[in-house]
């Protein structure tokens, strides 16, 4: 197998095939030898299992995920990589490359085709420009896999993996919470790409839950007032949240009257449960 750690090994391979690098797809390679293996490791994976990967790249991830589990499948937008990974990972029986978008592919299809019988997990190295969407459609599908484990900006990690209520948390955050228990695993440098991007990565692991940690009556809504209310950070709830739902300013203030909390707060520095609590409590208001 060829080692697709090696820049010139890549670059050779690459021109080869008459690719270039786009940036409107994010698309960074990885170089580091050390990273993914232990992706492979952290996601979980054994021969009983089914992997979802997104965006292989030129399959590097691919083939660490491709010794330890069961069967991968991978889902890849940019069609002139195909033949790349081929080349680069066609000596393995146990993978499946899916040309498409992943955020319009019938991932419940996907998983019972492909998997059945199978724990599954999602392991990728995603594209920074489409993070959050592709977090959220996994987690909102409510997909039959045990956990999540993605490369993405280290920024974007810090966030995701937040706590509820902390000055780093923002409304993904929340959402995320909702549906998994998130950890940072660890940093990848920019230097681990080719192409280098501006900014450092981190691995991060979704714990998908069984049960949501609160209960509301709405989950739309929950999220639409959980978006109000980190849409304007500084304003205080009555105003952030009044002026995101369309909602008269004095029924979110009775509503925070009605559950003791001061008119002076700020949504984002509510934990989960306070939040649940509020969003039932406006519910009552209307």
């Amino acid at each position: 197998m060829k080692n697709l750690s090696d820049i010139g090994v890549i670059k050779e391979i690459l021109s080869r095939h008459g690719f270039n690098f786009s940036k409107s797809l994010g698309q960074n390679f990885l170089i580091n030898p050390s990273v993914c293996p232990r992706m492979a490791e952290e996601c979980g994976a054994d021969g009983n299992t089914g992997v979802i990967e997104i965006g292989p790249g030129i399959g590097v991830l691919t083939a660490e995920l491709a010794k330890v589990a069961g069967k991968v499948v991978s889902v890849e937008l940019d069609s002139k990589l195909l033949p790349v990974l081929e080349e680069t990972i066609g000596d393995f029986d146990n993978v499946k490359i899916i040309n498409g978008d992943v955020l319009k592919i019938d991932l419940h299809r996907l998983v019972a085709e492909e998997f059945p019988g199978m724990k599954v997990v999602v392991c990728a190295n995603l594209p920074y420009y489409i993070t959050s969407p592709i977090i959220m459609y996994l987690l909102e599908s409510r997909l039959p896999v045990e956990s999540i484990t993605v490369m993405v900006q280290k920024e974007a990690a810090q966030r995701l993996c937040a706590q509820v209520g902390s000055r780093q948390s923002g409304a993904v955050t929340v959402a995320v919470n909702y549906y998994a228990e998130a950890e940072k695993l660890f940093d990848v440098s920019r230097g681990s790409f080719m192409p280098a991007p501006n900014v450092d990565s981190a691995v991060i692991r979704l714990t998908v839950r069984k049960e949501p940690p609160v209960s509301v009556s709405d989950e739309a809504g929950f999220f639409r007032m959980v978006r109000a209310s980190f849409g304007q950070r500084r304003k205080t709830a009555p105003n952030s949240i009044s002026a995101g739902m369309g909602i008269e300013k004095s029924r979110v203030a009775a509503a925070l009257e009605e559950i003791g909390y001061p008119l002076t707060v700020r949504a984002e520095s509510l934990n989960m449960d306070e939040l649940a609590e509020l969003f039932e409590a406006i519910k009552r208001q209307l």
